[in-house]
């Protein structure tokens, strides 16, 4: 077993997943730290750090969504996973408009979480050969840095998530060019027929909040297609 270093936070209430869960976290090297409701998933996040959270929905005391929202409040950029045995539609769509990253649904294979987790661990503060060469550019009068998830403008600065901060780099990197949603998923998630176009537009509808103080920046929508980033973009 290789230690990757990386600290896991778990919530989950189902005991016996939760020690599956763990077991197998483990045995990838992970560094994990357990908990069985919402308020004490809080309590353990708040007194140490983390590199990824992993959030079962339903919780007792403090629910997935309300924790997740705590997190946010207090770290902008850790990686949040949903954990959830539901499937409907506006619960996906709830859980991106909070600020989750992945959703994983129950029941899984350990193989696909490990997959999941990986990919977004993978990512680190400092620039890769997997990031690609693009990773800091002028947006508009926006500067954004991709290495450091940072979105600026004079004295305002946003700290972006992973998803959003890799949503504008595809954006950034085909400006002005027809993306199809499809496109979008495969490139910026990894799959077409796991997200839900709708929570796709949760995550546009954020972007256009956060660029809407320069009338250069269009996020278009393309009805039946895609969308259309018509922005000016000059690369660092």
């Amino acid at each position: 077993m290789n230690f990757t270093g990386k600290k896991i936070l778990l919530a989950e209430d189902d005991k016996t997943l939760n020690f599956i869960i763990r077991d197998n976290l483990e045995e990838a090297g992970y560094l994990v730290t357990t908990a069985d409701d919402g308020d004490a998933a809080l309590r353990i996040f708040k007194e140490n750090e983390f590199d990824l959270c992993l959030l079962d929905v339903m919780m007792p005391k403090l629910d997935g969504f309300s924790l997740a929202k705590k997190i946010r409040e207090e770290n902008e950029v850790i990686p949040i996973l949903f954990l959830t045995a539901k499937s409907l539609n506006e619960d996906k769509i709830n859980g991106f408009a909070i600020g989750g990253d992945d959703y994983i649904t129950k029941p899984f294979s350990m193989e696909e979480l490990l997959m999941r987790i990986k990919v977004f661990l993978k990512r680190s503060m400092t620039p890769t050969e997997e990031q690609g060469e693009f990773l800091n550019c002028k947006v508009g009068h926006f500067n954004f840095f991709f290495d450091n998830l940072t979105l600026q403008h004079e004295d305002e600065k946003r700290t972006l998530t992973y998803k959003e901060a890799e949503l504008l780099r595809f954006f950034c990197e085909n400006p002005n060019k027809v993306l199809s949603r499809s496109d979008i998923l495969k490139n910026v998630w990894g799959s077409d027929d796991y997200y839900l176009g709708r929570s796709l537009d949760v995550f546009i509808s954020r972007l256009r909040k956060y660029l809407s103080s320069d009338e250069n920046i269009k996020i278009i929508n393309l009805h039946g297609i895609g969308f259309r980033f018509n922005a000016p973009i000059e690369r660092k």
